[in-house]
């Protein structure tokens, strides 16, 4: 079992603990903790894409599920419709770990640019979007738009991964009319399913670096803790401001991966 740590030195160890610590408290409120703790995952020497990736779910399962259990406490979100949301997520997220494996993430990046940046406004100049919930669907349909969402960025979360909860919680918002705070509570519970997917496609492989993967999940859960307590102090105010910071920071990320990409 390659624990990932034989040949890390300590200034990288403490760099990967804050940055699984501060990804954890953005994962709890808004989403997009992959941005910062990704990059973190490959100062490791040696590591491999797919390695990274993995490892970073491994971290990240620990995070948002303590997210998850703290707005469930504190929130109480309708699991009648999170958990078959979930489960469809689940299984869509393995399909995309599976595709990861063998298709470069550069291919999907530009258009999640331009996802970003339209979620990005959308979210911009409407600001009382997301104050309330207010159901844009009612019986089956209601369940139905859920489903597809879980399905659609699960799928995205196994393949690729960084901005998925802030794909989520925009989802919930825009299609479904969830407030931001509630948007928040569902969307720990779909990622910590999408997280378990992946995982069940990256562990039989041996993609784990499981030294590394614990203790990302140790800061994650601190981080993840004190981020759903934020996020149900603060309010769907305070989630709408943080969102935008961190769309706005993943749109400059991807966006440039994307630039330079395109340069011979």
């Amino acid at each position: 079992m390659v624990s990932g740590l034989e040949s890390i030195q300590l200034g990288t160890v403490i760099l990967i603990v804050v940055a699984g610590l501060a990804a954890g408290w953005v994962d709890a409120v808004v989403g997009g903790g992959g941005l910062i703790q990704l990059p973190a995952m490959l100062l490791v020497p040696g590591i491999s894409p797919v390695q990274a990736l993995a490892t970073n779910k491994m971290g990240s399962i620990f995070g948002t599920t303590t997210s998850a259990v703290t707005y469930y406490g504190r929130v109480r979100p309708d699991l009648r419709t999170a958990v078959p949301m979930a489960a469809i997520a689940m299984a869509a997220s393995f399909g995309g770990a599976v595709l990861a494996a063998n298709l470069p993430a550069s291919v999907f990046k530009p258009i999640i640019v331009v996802a970003l940046i339209a979620v990005a406004l959308f979210t911009a100049f409407q600001p009382g979007v997301g104050e309330l919930t207010k159901l844009r669907h009612e019986g089956h349909r209601h369940y139905v738009v859920a489903c597809v969402i879980g399905g659609v960025i699960g799928f995205y979360d196994g393949m690729i991964g960084p901005g998925t909860g802030s794909f989520l919680i925009i989802a919930l918002v825009s299609a479904m009319g969830y407030a931001f705070l509630e948007a928040s509570a569902k969307a720990k519970i779909v990622n910590m399913a999408t997280n378990a997917g992946a995982l069940l496609f990256f562990v039989p492989h041996g993609a784990v670096l499981w030294g590394l993967g614990l203790l990302l999940g140790l800061a994650n859960m601190a981080g993840g803790y004190l981020g759903a307590c934020t996020a149900v102090r603060q309010g769907s105010r305070f989630v709408r401001i943080v969102f935008l910071v961190v769309v706005g920071a993943l749109i400059i990320k991807l966006g440039s991966d994307v630039w330079q990409d395109s340069l011979p």
